[in-house]
């Protein structure tokens, strides 16, 4: 007899029919990030890690490592192949001396709301997937129990900081012709 709530049948069920499917999702969603950045010559670490530093504002290596969902040898190699392209800027603080902090530099900003403004939703897979449901709901999928799942696994600091980057989109950035503008200071005011 076992005192657990569910049963070995169910446990795999889950495990498995997630597994599947994030590995579906993310083949796909690998394949549409490639084709969107490849112009700009730059790798999936390389865009995750210019957009965390933007969000964030002066992250740790930690911090993009914890974000970016990778060790951090891969955020700190990553990050150095960005500053010797003049995207990236590394630096330590008065009072953390241990920690290495990276930020965006003007061409790297640059690069990044380039990108922003190249996204064709149209060329991606998951997002075409989910309009149907849109269509029918009138909004599309809040994802609120991955969400859930994803915080019991990386903790609310991950969920904290997902959350202030798309509050950043929303807010910092608008709709312009079909295209994602960054808001001028006046327009931002007024949001």
């Amino acid at each position: 007899m076992t005192d657990k709530l569910y049963s070995m049948k169910e446990a795999m069920l889950f495990t498995q029919r997630i597994s599947q499917l994030s590995k579906a999702l993310w083949k796909s969603i690998e394949k549409d990030w490639q084709q969107w950045i490849k112009p700009f010559d730059l790798n999936i670490n390389e865009h995750h890690i210019l957009w965390i530093s933007y969000h964030l504002k002066g992250a740790s290596i930690s911090d993009v490592a914890k974000f970016g969902v990778m060790h951090v040898s891969t955020a700190f190699n990553f990050s150095k192949k960005l500053e010797e392209r003049g995207l990236l800027r590394f630096s330590k603080k008065e009072n953390d001396k241990r920690n290495t902090y990276v930020e965006l530099t003007e061409d790297g900003e640059k690069i990044l709301l380039d990108l922003m403004e190249t996204y064709e939703p149209d060329k991606n897979a998951v997002f075409s997937g989910a309009l149907p449901l849109r269509d029918l709901y009138g909004k599309f999928p809040d994802i609120i129990e991955m969400m859930a799942i994803v915080r019991n696994v990386y903790g609310d600091d991950f969920m904290e900081i997902f959350e202030k980057a798309f509050n950043n989109i929303e807010t910092d950035f608008e709709d312009d012709n079909g295209s994602l503008r960054k808001r001028t200071q006046e327009n931002r005011e007024l949001v």
